[in-house]
């Protein structure tokens, strides 16, 4: 049976980062993993100390993947998906932190739900990843309508399970908030999202500065609601003012 697990990771300019992260996906108590690390065109060494990194740990789970050019994370998580080997799918952006059980609580609370698709809580922290005590709850479960109003689902702490969801589905549109776009869409075609109420990430603001930018959020979302889905404009402010209070609450 395989339960593999592939881990994916788009990496573009994350020198700064990449070690801690690769060190918190190999301190997991869960070990049947593959990391495919994605690299997108990095200008800051991140590549060279990705490969320096595989020579020192001997690791044959880690593989680095290298793009043609920078692509972006949606291009970059699309081709990782083609590559894996698991039949399990985890996303975890590249200055992100995983608590060290993190999969191994993950992928048994998506068995016992029997579930395509599960998220988890997670912490905000600081660009020198310390956890800052603001800890997002998640609910039992999402559906399409009530993602639409609520964008607890945060990258770093989403599986799926592709015997039940096809990788079809799993190719993340080419737009920004492309994570969002894709949740959407899974959704959307019939599938709930379930969450497992646990801090087992950790958010490194500090390392994004997009979405750092409050502005630029609020453009990418409301164009999420306009393009992706197709909405008019007065359904998309509907949802859109719910979005928006939810969002703060986190953050506060």
């Amino acid at each position: 049976m395989n339960d593999v697990i592939s881990i994916i990771v788009p990496v573009y300019n994350v020198s700064k980062y990449i070690i801690e992260t690769m060190d918190c996906v190999r301190r997991q108590t869960y070990a049947d993993w593959e990391l495919l690390l994605v690299e997108d065109g990095s200008t800051d060494g991140t590549a060279e100390i990705i490969q320096k990194y595989m020579e020192r740990t001997q690791d044959a789970r880690i593989r680095l993947l290298r793009q043609p050019s920078n692509m972006g994370a949606a291009r970059a998580r699309n081709r990782g998906v083609e590559e894996a080997v698991g039949r399990y799918v985890a996303y975890l952006d590249a200055d992100d932190l995983w608590m060290p059980t993190k999969l191994e609580k993950e992928l048994a609370f998506l068995k016992e739900k029997q579930a395509a698709f599960v998220f988890t809580g997670y912490e905000f922290a600081d660009e020198w990843g310390r956890g800052t005590g603001k800890v997002v709850r998640v609910p039992e479960t999402i559906t399409y309508k009530e993602a639409l109003k609520n964008t607890t689902i945060f990258t770093t702490t989403v599986m799926f399970d592709t015997d039940r969801i096809s990788k079809e589905l799993l190719m993340m549109p080419v737009m920004k908030s492309e994570d969002t776009a894709l949740w959407w869409k899974i959704l959307r075609n019939g599938y709930t999202a379930y969450g497992l109420d646990e801090n087992l990430a950790k958010y490194r603001r500090g390392g994004k500065s997009l979405s750092s930018n409050k502005l630029e959020a609020l453009r990418r979302i409301w164009n999420l609601y306009r393009r992706a889905e197709g909405m008019s404009v007065l359904n998309s402010a509907w949802h859109f003012c719910f979005w928006a209070v939810r969002a703060v609450k986190r953050r506060i």
